[in-house]
């Protein structure tokens, strides 16, 4: 007989059972990849590989403890000059991954006295950091709608410290937030803007230094969150901003300060690839000519509902969970991989199927991805 927790869990996973959305790790399987977030394949081409053959068996596979106690060694702390540099700032300061960046940063940035806002599609890592700050008041907004920030700013501004966070490519639309709009409100009204450039970090800007950069917008922004685990191909993040912000996050954030860090073969291999992509921008110019391609194939469906985007990530709205799993199965059966998104990481009627695209992709492979998206619409008309 199963205790009193135990039935409980096994109720809440029989009803994501019935409801269509239970979640199962699987095996990648062998396919066309057009679900991974390796948009320049660096982790799949072992592009790193040769470079990395010549420092990897004198660095440590371990950091022995946090960056405060034993944890904190010379290469780390060059590396953080150099991204510093390199994303034209004061300071930066290293994560263990994306998630552990934005948990720390936003569970800490806040007091009492603060008024969080932000963007009703941004990453579970951020919804997760504002649920544990000590924000008096936190408010959602609709997805890039900036007159509604105004408002918000305008009812806000002035009762203490208010703070706006966005996504500069977001993760399940693949579209761009108003950077240029939003930068100039929150100037206007006096608020610190963060922005999360995890998917836009290695495809857009000059040597993938992200929107933000292109875009000239560094100055006007308190916090920028860098992943290392998307195009940058390997594994950890990185915030940067001022050196005030960074001695801050050393003494505050709780997802750096009690965590063993990340170790130097880790920080050498991020260090590889960025230099790897300021060095390849063809591979760059290669994937946003994919871009385009797929996109001009997209004109060729009547009915499907796609969403807007000039970023990776492609998205073909289903609105139903079995529809949705049903061609994510049709495809894998083709050997083509994609991502099947379902209720409740989207918004009910927003299920999706989720493509990302690479330079590595063949234009005969796009094509062949959209003949049987197609073929399989066609069959559900």
């Amino acid at each position: 007989m199963l205790n009193a927790v135990t039935q409980q869990l096994l109720n809440k996973l029989q009803q994501r059972e019935l409801q269509g959305n239970k979640r199962r790790l699987k095996e990648a399987g062998e396919g066309i990849d057009f679900f991974s977030n390796d948009y320049l394949g660096i982790a799949k081409t072992n592009a790193l590989r040769e470079s990395l053959s010549h420092t990897e068996p004198t660095a440590s596979y371990g950091a022995t403890g946090s960056r405060l106690l034993s944890g904190n060694y010379q290469t780390i702390t060059d590396f953080e000059n150099w991204l510093a540099d390199f994303h034209d700032t004061e300071a930066a300061l290293v994560f263990n991954s994306g998630y552990d960046a934005n948990l720390g940063l936003l569970s800490c940035i806040a007091d009492r006295h603060s008024t969080i806002l932000y963007d009703e599609y941004c990453h579970a890592s951020i919804l997760d950091g504002i649920r544990l700050s000590q924000a008096k008041y936190s408010y959602r907004f609709e997805h890039n709608n900036v007159g509604e920030l105004r408002e918000r700013l305008q009812k806000h501004a002035g009762n203490g410290p208010v703070f706006v966070i966005i996504e500069s490519v977001y993760s399940m639309e693949g579209d761009v937030a108003p950077l240029h709009e939003i930068a100039a409100l929150t100037k206007e009204y006096n608020a610190a803007l963060i922005v999360d450039e995890a998917h836009a970090t290695g495809v857009f800007g000059n040597n993938g230094a992200g929107l933000i950069q292109l875009f000239r917008l560094q100055h006007d922004v308190f916090a920028r969150v860098h992943t290392f685990g998307k195009a940058v191909g390997c594994h950890g993040a990185v915030i940067v901003g001022s050196r005030i912000l960074k001695e801050y996050l050393v003494n505050f954030a709780r997802s750096f300060i009690y965590t063993t860090a990340i170790p130097e073969t880790a920080v050498q291999t991020a260090k590889h690839a960025y230099e790897w992509i300021q060095q390849n921008s063809a591979v760059r110019t290669q994937l946003h000519q994919n871009i385009h391609h797929f996109r001009s194939l997209r004109q060729s469906y009547e009915t499907a509902y796609w969403l807007e985007s000039a970023a990776p990530i492609q998205s073909l709205i289903i609105g139903n969970n079995n529809t949705t799993k049903a061609l994510a199965t049709f495809l894998h059966e083709q050997k083509i991989l994609v991502s099947a998104v379902m209720h409740p990481t989207v918004p009910q009627g927003k299920e999706r199927i989720r493509i990302c695209l690479h330079s590595f992709n063949s234009k005969e492979e796009i094509e062949l991805l959209h003949h049987h998206i197609h073929s399989f619409l066609c069959k559900k008309q």
